[in-house]
């Protein structure tokens, strides 16, 4: 089976890894799972997440990390000239990786692409506005409203996006999750009796059957309202370990609550 792992809200919080979910993510190791995570958090680059989970003790590989931010350099023409807005290192890296050029000066630019960071500014929102307003193609990394932390919700990418969205008047198209430009990406990968873990319905829950995955539910971030013919083909487990061992007692993923 292939495991596809969201990291914020399934594996930590902020800087703040849940408890249980580094030996969940051993267990599937020792196992024989193949596993991916895939996060709509463009503010790290690959490598740089490679380095935060090993020092939360969970080993991994650049090839099994997959960001809104790779997913959105895919969506640029090899000509453009792009003006990022947030998005820490991890945009500007993908961007530059496919050999496109990032631009400081907004008025060349020929697309924008946003992403999460709490440090975006009003001059970067208008910087942006005014390229968009002026043809720049407008790509965020993804629409989620919140932002899980250990001291609770933040606002999330959605809420940066909306703000340049109103003052531009054009809406952006969507890189990450559950949308197709990272899906694409993922879908390669997968054998046909995949899973994929995450703590939004909105968001993991339909990337999952975009994938044509399984998909597990767990409580230990975002934890939206449900009801039973939103999560009918879903595992709910409390948070990874109890999903893993609940794979591990039936040798597959039983449909239902087992949260509590």
């Amino acid at each position: 089976m292939s495991w596809v792992l969201d990291l914020d809200g399934v594996v930590w919080r902020g800087n703040q890894v849940i408890q249980g979910s580094a030996e969940a993510v051993e267990r599937l190791y020792k196992l024989g799972e193949s596993v991916y995570f895939v996060t709509n958090n463009s503010m790290l680059t690959p490598s740089e997440y490679v380095s935060k989970m090993s020092s939360f003790g969970i080993p991994i590989e650049q090839e099994q990390m997959f960001t809104s931010a790779m997913a959105a350099a895919t969506m640029l023409d090899q000509s453009a000239k792009v003006y990022v807005i947030g998005g820490g290192n991890g945009i500007r890296e993908a961007v530059e990786k496919r050999g496109i050029k990032v631009v400081e000066d907004s008025a060349s630019a020929t697309a924008v692409v946003l992403g999460w960071d709490p440090g975006i500014t009003f001059e970067m929102i208008t910087n942006a506005m005014r390229a968009i307003r002026s043809g720049a193609k407008y790509i965020a990394t993804n629409a989620d409203p919140t932002y899980p932390n250990p001291e609770g919700l933040l606002p999330g990418t959605g809420c940066f996006a909306a703000a340049v969205a109103v003052a531009s008047g054009v809406e952006p198209v969507y890189a990450g999750k559950p949308h197709s430009p990272i899906a694409s990406m993922i879908k390669p990968l997968l054998s046909g009796n995949d899973v994929m873990v995450g703590d939004r319905l909105s968001t993991d829950g339909r990337f999952a059957k975009s994938l044509g995955a399984h998909f597990g539910l767990v409580l230990t971030g975002v934890t939206e309202s449900y009801s039973d013919s939103d999560v009918a083909q879903s595992t709910i487990a409390a948070d990874l370990g109890s999903l893993v061992r609940k794979y591990e007692e039936n040798g597959y993923l039983p449909l239902g609550d087992f949260s509590r």
